[in-house]
């Protein structure tokens, strides 16, 4: 086992990785805590003991159920139980999971205790560290959400043996934006080192910029696309693929714009190949309509708004021109 920090002063939380972490949960669980929702999915099928009274809570499987019904149903259903303030929500599962799960925890009687049990890599990397909770839109993704920091996270990398192939690859997705984020010799690493390697990285963005008031935003990087592609809901892309697809879009708008040579390109490039992901947008994708939504995302303030390499490293860009975008989209370097 790893056992890791996210340094938050009074709120700092652990962070464990390894096989078998979830069976540290009675460790972990808030003092005083009488009782524990734990919010999973059908599909799941991962058992957790709280050692305290629990009740176990379903969502529905699938992206569609990250959404403000999921959210006011559990909430009701938290309300109909007795679920207090000083007890605990567990949230096991995936991203879906742990966003959908935490952002109920966050606004039921104003905050309760939650933690999570991430069953996925992309859960274990990215979607579980860092606070970000929130659920869809029809307009776009994550755009109603809370900060609310978990009590403790267990990446248990017993769960990844039975994940699907392909949701596994999606988790590789978000896995390889670390590279580029300053995580050396990723794909050198063991499995454990490796999400531990994304887990401290995280962390330690999080540590100086809780609310993504300015280094957290650098975490993004790949998804102002990846979030266009999800949102139009018609090119049957997980999360992770779309990231891997935003990660080398996003090398090539760089290169456009003069920030980045053709090495560093194919550097995403190969990366992403190298994972077995996709690096190309869909065939037949209308660009006005992913320019469209990627005004939408939560970081434009100014036209579209990307995270880009450059010279010092990743950095935000606002107010890229959209007939650049739209070059970009269609196939120009």
């Amino acid at each position: 086992m790893i056992d890791l920090t996210v340094e938050l002063g009074e709120r700092s939380y652990p962070v464990v990785v390894g096989g078998g972490a979830r069976h540290r949960l009675l460790e972990v669980l808030p003092t005083g805590a009488r009782r524990a929702a734990i919010v999973t999915q059908e599909a799941v099928q991962v058992p957790v003991d709280p050692g305290v009274e629990h009740r176990t809570f379903l969502i529905d499987d699938g992206e569609e159920a990250k959404c403000m019904e999921t959210v006011e149903e559990l909430c009701r259903s938290f309300s109909r139980w007795g679920l207090t303030r000083n007890d605990v929500v567990v949230a096991v599962g995936g991203g879906v999971v742990t966003d959908t799960a935490g952002f109920a925890a966050a606004v039921y009687h104003r905050g309760v205790p939650v933690i999570h049990v991430a069953t996925t890599l992309l859960a274990q990397v990215d979607a579980a560290i860092g606070g970000k909770t929130g659920v869809n839109l029809p307009e776009g993704k994550n755009l109603v959400g809370a900060f609310w920091q978990p009590s403790a996270v267990l990446c248990d990398l017993e769960t990844l043996e039975t994940l699907p192939p392909a949701e596994y690859r999606s988790g590789l997705g978000e896995m390889a934006k670390y590279a580029f984020l300053g995580v050396t010799g990723l794909r050198d690493l063991s499995l454990e080192e490796a999400v531990a390697a994304c887990v401290r990285c995280k962390a330690e963005v999080v540590a100086v910029d809780e609310r993504e008031g300015g280094r957290r935003a650098l975490l993004n990087y790949g998804h102002t696309l990846a979030h266009a592609l999800e949102t139009a809901g018609q090119y049957d892309l997980r999360h992770g693929e779309a990231v891997a697809i935003g990660l080398v879009f996003a090398a090539r708008l760089a290169h456009r714009l003069g920030r980045v040579g053709a090495e560093r390109v194919d550097e995403h490039r190969r990366l992403v190949l190298a994972y077995e992901l996709p690096t190309e947008v869909p065939e037949g994708a209308d660009p006005e309509a992913l320019y469209e939504l990627m005004t939408k995302d939560k970081k434009a303030t100014d036209r579209c708004t990307f995270i880009l390499d450059g010279p010092a490293g990743l950095e935000v860009v606002p107010g890229v021109a959209k007939d650049v975008v739209l070059d970009v989209l269609g196939g120009a370097a």
